[in-house]
């Protein structure tokens, strides 16, 4: 055994090599090796191919990437960027009243922190599609829910109202046209198999022209008049105030406040904090989602509801700054042009410029709103050396770099935004920026 495979536990050894040799052959059967290969003599590289293997699974798949495209919720990059959260090593109090010496409840941890946020209770679930299913389950499963045609939305990766309806045990009920409802369509659909009356935020596209849908204190005065709970899916779970920002979403509070009975909406989007779908509304309507089996099979890790109270009490707080996505919509121009030339000053051998362009929360938030930024641009033309690099290599590069960068390519030139850079990171994109543009 080579000194590569040594540190390796034996039978991982040899259960990788006989996967090398199984490939090995199959490449000779589809004609990608010589047809005579002598696996005794060739072993030395079934060996190292091996080690090569083991020092993959080795090496942990999730890294930290530095985010240079100006997207804020990159939902390929984890949506929103988290604070900083240690840990608890060992055991803790997730279900343990420590006062009663007794079983407790883990959403307690961040039951007081939403009712105070929010004022009305919540509970939270592992994400936002979970929470819509547990709420369609126990709201209207067995019975009709009513929404608008305009609002059977896809969010994403396959995932489409009617049909997380269908799977909760749910009736769809449309009513309305594509482009508008009106509250007398709600009335007119209530029957006696009726449960629910859903209204969805289109979180991620905008309709604009002949449109129109009912005020959502319309739709929950109509809910309280035939004693049906009215439930809206925010999808973005805007709690902080962004409007001086430019971000224009709907509160989670102001919905509330119209009448809704519950509401859902994403942990990882606005909010800022962990992958989480959270629930919040009327004391009965919460209690009877608590009660729910789904709730337990849904349930968040000990881990996800440390980072998701840690968020919510930096929100309480308005410690804005201690959360990354707010604090870089908070971001001006002005701020990110100055690290721009700070950085490009600090980095003489990188010929590039700094040029106005737009930031995007991204995410499934705020489509049609994005951010003036700053960029630095690298174009593919270097006028000083009457060369063309390719841009797309670079970009390759940057990828490839450790820690991974990734930017984007845009009119021939290679774009970085350091709106989604921590200035912490300025230094290792300095570096990588250095390193991969010699190279390519």
């Amino acid at each position: 055994m080579s000194r590569e495979c040594s540190r390796f536990p034996r039978t991982l050894v040899a259960a990788e090599i006989r996967r090398v040799l199984d490939q090995a052959r199959a490449e000779i059967r589809r004609g990608q090796a010589a047809a005579n290969v002598d696996f005794a003599s060739d072993f030395a590289s079934i060996e190292t191919r091996a080690a090569q293997a083991l020092a993959e699974l080795e090496r942990p798949s999730l890294r930290r990437v530095i985010n240079a495209t100006g997207v804020v919720l990159h939902t390929n990059l984890g949506r929103a960027p988290l604070g900083k959260v240690e840990s608890l090593p060992g055991y803790s109090n997730l279900e343990y009243d420590l006062a009663a010496g007794r079983r407790g409840n883990r959403d307690v941890h961040i039951s007081r922190l939403l009712e105070r946020l929010l004022d009305a209770p919540g509970i939270a679930v592992n994400n936002n599609a979970a929470a819509v299913f547990l709420a369609l389950n126990e709201l209207a499963g067995g019975g009709e829910a009513i929404v608008s045609r305009g609002e059977l939305i896809e969010i994403g990766d396959g995932f489409r109202i009617p049909e997380i309806m269908a799977r909760s045990g749910a009736v769809l009920r449309e009513v309305g046209t594509t482009n508008r409802t009106q509250i007398g369509d709600y009335r007119a659909a209530i029957s006696e198999r009726t449960r629910l009356l859903m209204r969805v935020h289109p979180s991620n596209f905008r309709m604009s022209g002949f449109t129109a849908r009912p005020e959502l204190g319309e739709l929950a005065a109509l809910g309280r008049e035939f004693g049906l709970p009215v439930y809206e899916d925010l999808g973005s779970g805007c709690v902080a105030d962004l409007r001086a920002f430019g971000i224009d979403e709907p509160l989670v509070s102001q919905s509330l406040k119209a009448g809704a009975d519950l509401v859902s909406f994403s942990g990882d989007k606005l909010l800022g904090g962990p992958q989480a779908g959270i629930l919040a509304g009327k004391a009965e309507t919460i209690a009877r989602l608590r009660r729910n089996p789904l709730f337990r099979a849904l349930r968040l890790d000990k881990m996800i509801y440390q980072a998701l109270a840690e968020t919510l009490r930096r929100l309480l707080f308005e410690r804005w700054d201690e959360i990354p996505a707010l604090a870089m919509i908070r971001q001006t121009p002005e701020q990110i042009k100055a690290r721009a030339e700070s950085l490009i000053a600090e980095a003489p051998g990188l010929r590039a410029e700094i040029v106005p362009g737009r930031s995007v929360i991204g995410g499934g938030a705020t489509p049609e709103q994005s951010l003036p930024t700053w960029l630095i641009a690298i174009a593919g033309r270097d006028a000083d050396r009457d060369t063309c690099r390719d841009l797309h290599d670079a970009e390759r590069a940057l990828r490839a770099n450790d820690p991974p960068v990734i930017a984007r390519i845009e009119n021939d030139r290679l774009l970085l935004d350091l709106r989604t850079v921590f200035r912490d990171e300025e230094a290792e994109l300095r570096r990588a920026l250095d390193t991969c543009l010699r190279r390519c």
